[in-house]
């Protein structure tokens, strides 16, 4: 780096140490700027853009971001960042499908997201874009097709569920103890993602609840990455991880923990591939390792990515299905009889019918979608349908959180857990019919070309939890009476320190 590159990267990384000692020493200034914390639209300045709105709701985000979009004229929003940068946030239907489809070929990851990312997802399909990515999608369908669907239910999740999870709730009801909800969710996600992807056992959810090293290392990577984003000057970060201290520090060791589990899981199941001629299961990891690309460092980023899908989404859509479940009776009460009904029904066949379980957890998700918002970047200049302009280069995140919100969408009760909205009677039965939504107005799993292919494999799984949890067991938050979790979000949302429950047996099980 020449000494003109060094003094203009010093340069840059004091701008925010300035607007700091600004802001604190001059505190009319402070309360007057932060007046528009309050109001929906942030201030921009010359040079440092919404510099001090931005740092002002840095803990809150996305919901900040949220309440931005939702009273913006068309639902979309120009967010002026320091420096020139622009990011363009919308909660737009027609918004989102120009982008997720017709215009797909113009929205790619980008050359920022795969920087951001390349140290932990490196060529990953979350990562990638091109034929990279049309090559990994392409072997990954294979896995998700109805037979490998039934036999994920009726092993892998059964087995999970049966063996692991409810003898673990049974104790914390027998012992009164509390519980880390998310944290167990967490672990039973794992360990079936790894199941079915990998036919690999990292038996995370054992009744010792075992220290799980990569499990925080991974924790620990998604969430410093994800703050890469969150900064204002990347530059900062980057000449962190080239002098390898701070965050980065931290960053690097638990990247090299986690692909060095990957990396384990990989040798196994390549010394599995050379002994048997033929396998009676073949799993994700041995699809990609029989396909040709067997290179160790992009199956790992491959490996790395599925666990993030896996365990991270469903354990966040479980997590908030099960606190708005209990501050909801009528809606636990209509779930609890439903599972009553469906219980004499083979397991795949329980699941797959449980309309207005399904509904309760779409409802759950329009409020508190596992993945809040999601990034492209413009590959060549483009106008949204409203007219907003696209420079090349241009960041465009879509906002499911945002448009889980939106009284037009979802009328004068959006604020209400209400399954209802999901279904309608048929006919004289009465019988619920699941009445879903377009996925751009409700991009949960994403859509168009890049639509999540774990989808039904997601819902599957978690009707399952619900049914074998609520089935025999009623989920008490420990928590004081009035007092809600904090909703946060790295790559994928969570609740701030976890969810505390306790765990009673119903006294007349299904």
């Amino acid at each position: 780096m020449s000494n003109f590159e060094l003094s203009a990267s010093l340069l840059l990384c004091l701008i925010p140490l300035f607007c700091f000692f600004f802001v604190y020493f001059n505190k009319t200034f402070v309360r007057n700027l932060f007046a528009s914390k309050s109001s929906k639209i942030p201030r921009s300045y010359p040079l440092i853009g919404s510099y001090f709105s931005i740092l002002a709701n840095k803990e809150r985000r996305v919901q900040w971001t949220s309440d931005i979009v939702r009273s913006s004229p068309n639902f979309t929003f120009t967010l002026h960042r320091p420096l020139g940068h622009r990011l363009v946030l919308t909660a737009n239907p027609s918004t989102v499908q120009h982008i997720l489809k017709s215009h797909f070929h113009v929205y790619g990851k980008g050359d920022v997201f795969r920087t951001t990312l390349s140290d932990f997802l490196g060529e990953g399909i979350f990562n990638t874009d091109g034929a990279n990515w049309k090559f990994q999608r392409q072997v990954s369908s294979h896995e998700f097709n109805t037979r490998s669907l039934r036999k994920f239910v009726e092993t892998v999740v059964d087995t999970e569920l049966s063996e692991r999870l409810v003898p673990i709730l049974a104790a914390a009801a027998d012992n009164k103890t509390v519980l880390d909800f998310q944290d167990i969710l967490q672990r039973f996600a794992f360990d079936n993602i790894c199941k079915i992807a990998f036919g690999y056992d990292p038996a995370y959810l054992l009744p010792s609840l075992p220290e799980a090293k990569f499990a925080v290392a991974f924790e620990d990577a998604t969430r410093i990455s994800s703050e890469r984003f969150n900064s204002l000057v990347p530059l900062i970060w980057k000449v962190k991880r080239a002098l390898n201290v701070g965050s980065e520090r931290k960053l690097k060791e638990a990247v090299h923990q986690v692909r060095e589990f990957a990396k384990q899981i990989i040798k196994e199941k390549k010394a599995e591939l050379e002994e048997k001629s033929s396998i009676d299961s073949v799993d994700l990891l041995s699809r990609f390792l029989s396909s040709g690309h067997s290179d160790e460092d992009f199956v790992t980023d491959i490996v790395i990515s599925f666990i993030l899908a896996g365990r991270d989404t469903t354990s966040a859509a479980l997590t908030w299905f099960f606190w708005l479940v209990f501050g909801n009776p009528n809606v636990e009460k209509k779930i609890v009889e439903e599972i009553k009904e469906k219980s004499e029904s083979p397991e795949y066949d329980e699941v797959k019918d449980m309309v207005y379980t399904h509904a309760s957890l779409c409802e759950s998700m329009r409020l508190y979608p596992p993945v809040p918002t999601d990034t492209k970047e413009a590959t060549e200049d483009d106008v949204l349908p409203d007219g907003t302009v696209v420079r090349k280069g241009t960041r465009v995140t879509y906002h499911p959180y945002a448009m889980g919100r939106i009284e037009e969408v979802w009328g004068s009760d959006w604020a209400e857990f209400k399954p209802e909205r999901w279904l309608e009677r048929e006919g004289l039965s009465g019988k619920w019919n699941f009445v879903g939504k377009d996925s751009y107005t409700y991009p949960v799993f994403q859509a168009g070309p890049r639509i999540c292919l774990g989808k039904e494999m997601a819902f599957l799984q978690m009707k399952r939890v619900v049914a074998g949890v609520l089935r025999r067991f009623k989920v008490v938050p420990a928590i004081e009476e009035g007092v809600e979790p904090v909703f946060m979000a790295y790559l994928t949302s969570k609740m701030k320190g976890g969810f505390p429950v306790r765990i009673f047996e119903r006294a007349e099980s299904c």
